[in-house]
Order: C-alpha cells, then sequence, then structure tokens
C-alpha cells in the first residue's frame, strides 16, 4: 500500500524520518564517556594519519618518510606536535586580539561537533547498559553537519580579517567563496540519499542500506560528493586557499604555535568527518561488506564488529586523500570556481530531479503497470524514466565530446608559416616555427605615393633645366 493510499484509508502511517537508534538505556553519564571516547579516537586517528600521510608520500616519492622517532617513525609526529606547542607564540600589532585568538578555537572545536550523529557501530553492551555506538541522532541529523561546517568557516574567514594583514585576507576571502561554493553542491548530492531513505537521520539511513548500499542507485551523488569534499576540506588539489606561491600561507598565515596546531587538527578532523558521512551516506556505515554479512546469519553485523568495518571505510578515504595529495597538482582558481558553479551545482540540479522521478515511478505514484524482465517485476514508469534519463545523458556526452573535439582541432591547427606582422594594425611576435613576410609596413605604404610623386617632380625639374640650358 503506497504512502498516499495509507493516508486516503486512514491507516496511521509511521514516521519514517525517525532515528532508529534507541538511546532509552544511555545514562548522561554513559553519554559522557562516549563522547570522551570520539574525542580520544579522533586524536589518535589524527597522530596516525598524518605519518601514514607522510609516510605514503615519501614511497611514491622514492624517499623514507619519517623512520627515526619510535618504531617506523611512529613518534614522529607526537614529537612535531610537541615542538609546535613550545614555539613562540606571535600576535600581529595590528591584529584584532581577541578575534584572533577565537578564530583558530571555533575551526578547531567545530570539526569535533559534526562527529557526534554518525553512528559508529550498532548496539552494544557498555557498562552494563545496551547503547547505541553513536553519541545522539536526531531527524536532521545530516542537515547538523551541513549547518556546523558553516559555522566553520567562520573561523577561516576571522583568521583571515584578525591578522590585520594582505594576505591572510585574501586567503580567508577565497577559503570562504571555495567552501560556501562546495558545500551547495555538496547538499545537493546528499538530497537523492534522502529520497532513497526517507530520512535525515543517520542512524535511519545506515538502517535503510540493510540489502543495497547507496553507492549503486546513487553512484552520481556519490562521485559528486567526493569531489565536494575534497573541495570542502581545503586539501590538494583544491588547497587553494593556502597557494605558497600567491598567499604565502593563506588565511593562517600570522599564526604560530598552538594557534596555528588547532587549525592543522581542524583540517585533518574534517577529513576524518566528510570520511565518515560519505561512509554513512553511501557505503552502508558500519555494516560488513555484502559477502561478509552473508555468513552465520549475519554474525558480522552485531557487536563491536561494526566498528572494525566503520573504520575499514574510514581509512579507505584517507588513503584517497593521501593519493590525491601525491598525484595531482593545485588546479587554478578561477577553474576551480567555475567547475563547482557552471557544472557541478547545475548537474546535481537535474540528477535531483531524475532520482525525483524515480523514486515516484518507484512508490507507484506515476502509475501501477507492471514488467517481467529476468524474473523480476520492474514499474513501467521506472523503466521508462531511466530510458529518458539515460537518452538525455547520452547525448548530454555526445555534445560535449564533439564540442572537446572541436576545441582540440582548433588547437591543433597548423599556424602559418609566414606571417606578416603589422596585419591588424599593431605588431605581432611571431610563433616558433614562423618567419615574418618581407612586406612594406603599412605606415611606409602609406607614404609611398607621396615619395613617388617627389621623385616625378625633381626628375621633371631637371629635364626641364636641361632643356633650357
Amino acid at each position: 500500500m503506497s504512502l498516499l493510499a495509507s493516508v486516503a484509508q486512514g491507516v496511521p502511517v509511521p514516521m519514517l524520518d525517525n532515528p532508529t537508534a534507541d538511546f532509552s538505556d544511555t545514562p548522561w553519564w554513559l553519554s559522557l564517556v562516549k563522547a570522551l571516547l570520539i574525542f580520544v579516537f579522533l586524536l589518535v586517528n589524527t597522530l596516525l594519519v598524518i605519518w601514514f600521510e607522510r609516510r605514503v608520500i615519501g614511497r611514491m616519492q622514492q624517499r623514507p618518510g619519517p623512520n627515526r622517532a619510535g618504531p617506523f617513525g611512529l613518534l614522529q609526529t607526537l614529537a612535531d606536535g610537541v615542538k609546535l606547542a613550545l614555539k613562540e607564540d606571535l600576535t600581529p600589532r595590528n591584529a584584532d586580539k581577541a578575534v584572533f585568538v577565537l578564530a583558530p578555537v571555533i575551526a578547531g572545536a567545530m570539526a569535533f561537533v559534526s562527529f557526534a550523529i554518525i553512528p559508529l557501530g550498532p548496539t552494544v553492551s557498555m557498562f552494563g547498559h545496551r547503547t547505541p555506538l553513536q553519541l545522539t541522532d536526531l531527524p536532521i541529523a545530516v542537515l547538523l553537519v551541513l549547518a556546523v561546517a558553516g559555522v566553520g568557516v567562520y573561523g577561516i574567514v576571522l583568521a583571515g580579517w584578525s591578522s590585520g594583514s594582505t594576505y591572510p585576507l585574501l586567503g580567508g576571502l577565497r577559503s570562504t567563496a571555495q567552501v560556501i561554493s562546495y558545500e551547495i553542491a555538496m547538499g545537493l548530492s546528499l538530497v537523492a540519499v534522502f529520497m532513497y531513505s526517507g530520512s535525515m537521520s543517520t542512524s535511519a539511513i545506515v538502517d535503510a542500506q540493510k540489502s543495497l548500499w547507496f553507492i549503486l542507485p546513487a553512484f552520481f551523488s556519490f562521485a559528486v560528493y567526493v569531489v565536494t569534499m575534497v573541495g570542502e576540506t581545503n586539501r590538494l588539489p583544491f588547497d587553494l586557499a593556502e597557494g605558497e606561491g600567491e598567499l604565502t600561507g593563506g588565511f593562517h598565515t600570522e599564526y604560530s604555535s598552538l594557534k596555528f596546531a588547532m587549525f592543522f587538527l581542524g583540517e585533518y578532523v574534517n577529513m576524518f568527518t566528510v570520511s565518515a558521512l560519505a561512509t554513512t551516506m553511501f557505503l552502508g556505515g558500519w555494516q560488513a561488506p555484502p559477502g561478509i554479512a552473508a555468513i552465520n546469519d549475519g554474525m558480522f553485523n552485531h557487536g563491536w564488529w561494526g566498528l572494525l568495518w566503520f573504520v575499514v571505510k574510514l581509512w579507505m578515504f584517507m588513503f584517497f586523500f593521501v593519493w590525491l595529495r601525491g598525484s595531482l597538482p593545485r588546479v587554478r582558481y578561477d577553474q576551480f570556481m567555475r567547475f563547482g558553479w557552471k557544472f557541478l551545482i547545475p548537474i546535481t540540479l537535474a540528477w535531483v530531479v531524475a532520482v525525483a522521478f524515480i523514486r515516484g515511478a518507484q512508490l507507484g505514484f506515476l502509475g501501477d503497470g507492471k514488467l517481467t524482465f529476468a524474473g523480476r517485476e520492474l514499474s513501467v514508469a521506472t523503466v521508462v524514466i531511466v530510458s529518458i534519463v539515460a537518452v538525455i545523458a547520452l547525448a548530454a556526452a555526445w555534445i560535449w565530446d564533439d564540442k572537446r573535439a572541436a576545441r582540440a582541432a582548433a588547437e591543433d591547427e597548423t599556424p602559418p608559416e609566414e606571417i606578416d606582422p603589422f596585419e591588424d594594425g599593431y605588431p605581432v611576435p611571431p610563433l616558433p616555427g614562423q618567419r615574418l613576410s618581407e612586406q612594406t609596413p603599412r605606415l611606409a605604404a602609406s607614404r609611398e605615393p607621396v615619395l613617388t610623386t617627389a621623385r616625378t617632380s625633381s626628375t621633371s625639374t631637371a629635364v626641364k633645366e636641361e632643356d633650357h640650358g
């Protein structure tokens, strides 16, 4: 029975957007314990990922990376943190001191808040209580993550403004524009997941992926989210707010010691936050991979096993971040912004409209006709809409490919071997392999009739003098 039919017949309909996590047996002190464990979890993982990043990029660049402090260099990050804390804490003379101190606090604290609604595992037993491996959940939990990310932007723009220097101000404005622009595409990419799951609660979204992870039906949303999460965290190849060549470090140029460490910590915790959200929204959250989940009636989907699968998926995204940093160069800022506003946002809007029609057809809002294919019943409306979307996508790809081929052909057009430098009225230097044509410049050409007339009159005068003589 469809949702509209249930409402029409007076049948009570359950609230699909309510969280499925049960916190009824979670006392307040246990919530504090879980908050402390999440904080420690993020700190330890931050220490490990910095070491991991330096080691992996070292291997990619054929050098050892950190290998002195501790076994395999594991204590190098801790040593660097201690050294950073002991450095002199400088404050520029022209800085707004209160805002200058507040900015890194906002940037660092907001990075931890979003992790409160991420389900790390199923319900487990802790200190004699049955509680989910999640600090809290809300009917609009995913919107909380986007809202907190928006507040985190204040830390960046205030840091650039309060430093009292030009380069940090430019870096703060550039980073703010970048983060806000890509938050729009990120939010739009998650709309498809909301429609498939019928909820914005993270626990309900994970529960809705028991039979099928949303990375398959919402594959395009996943691709858009992966691009936006890299832009959101200011990581290579999108670390344009920290372009050393133009901004000498960006919004945190004037920061040192622990204040700089707060920005550094916030960046890496944000990487874990967006990776955890991607795991929750598209990869089934803490649930085991399909093959493993079927073993022994799903024994690996219960208890503390969920935390293992969640951490494995989380670190897959962290390796992706590191791999991008070691492989791709930094893009140009105008290209990056044009890609976000003129490609990602419009095409994601079109995708959301297509998913809305597909979901409407699947729920029977566009007709009840059925079609049997390979032993499965499919909605006729769903097949029609998917076919239309596929045709539009192929046509768009065809047109784009033709334009790209025409542009490439224009770029590959062989320039003429000989050029006139004064053809357009001003000197034009030749390209490599070209030569200048031996032509009279226009100025000289315009004077040629005058010279000819002068020569003619002088010749006739000489003839007359000879005749007279």
